[in-house]
């Protein structure tokens, strides 16, 4: 039997409630702790300026066969060019082991749209924007892209042929939402 005071009251100590409080106590702090890392977790969420900046869709349906148009993504130009049947047999035509960075064609366009080649304008070397997109710019000696700052001479799929740069023009990530239009960049 259990020891008992005059009043009646058992002098075991009352574990469950002991329990009890212990448990109750662990969660508020807890909520507490959670409630205090919130806001500095959420703050380094991308803003909305930045999630405004992370994709931008371009209608193709106006850009003809042999011509290029230049976008803005991210603050940076990109290069998208309909190229011809032609372009498309030249630039395939190429021995990708005789280049500085070697990326077949196919390797650097969408399946299914081929003939459309998307790229960042912005020369590896130092980061100048290439001439070519516009009509009557210096397209280099392989028909594709100039950089008038150091000479890199880009070809007709944005591949390094000649000067100093010493990567290929970057090609971002595409996705054709329809055969015409296209979502340059990934939502953040």
């Amino acid at each position: 039997m259990a020891d008992t005071n005059d009043l009646g009251f058992s002098h075991e100590p009352d574990i469950s409630r002991r329990d009890f409080i212990h448990v109750a106590t662990g969660a508020f702090a807890a909520t507490g702790a959670a409630l205090v890392a919130w806001p500095l977790i959420h703050q380094m969420n991308p803003s909305a300026d930045v999630k405004a900046l992370a994709t931008v869709e371009v209608d193709l349906s106006a850009v003809e066969a042999g011509q290029a148009i230049k976008v803005f993504w991210r603050g940076k130009p990109v290069f998208i060019r309909n190229r011809t049947e032609t372009e498309l047999e030249e630039a395939r035509a190429v021995d990708v082991s005789a280049l500085r960075d070697p990326q077949t064609d196919v390797e650097r366009t969408v399946e299914g749209h081929e003939n459309f080649l998307i790229v960042v304008g912005a020369c590896t070397h130092l980061g100048c924007i290439p001439l070519g997109t516009a009509v009557g710019e210096q397209k280099g000696d392989y028909d594709g892209w100039f950089c008038p700052c150091h000479g890199s001479h880009y070809d007709i799929s944005g591949r390094i042929r000649k000067g100093p740069a010493p990567k290929n023009l970057e090609v971002p990530y595409v996705e054709f939402l329809t055969p015409t239009t296209v979502q340059i960049g990934q939502e953040v």
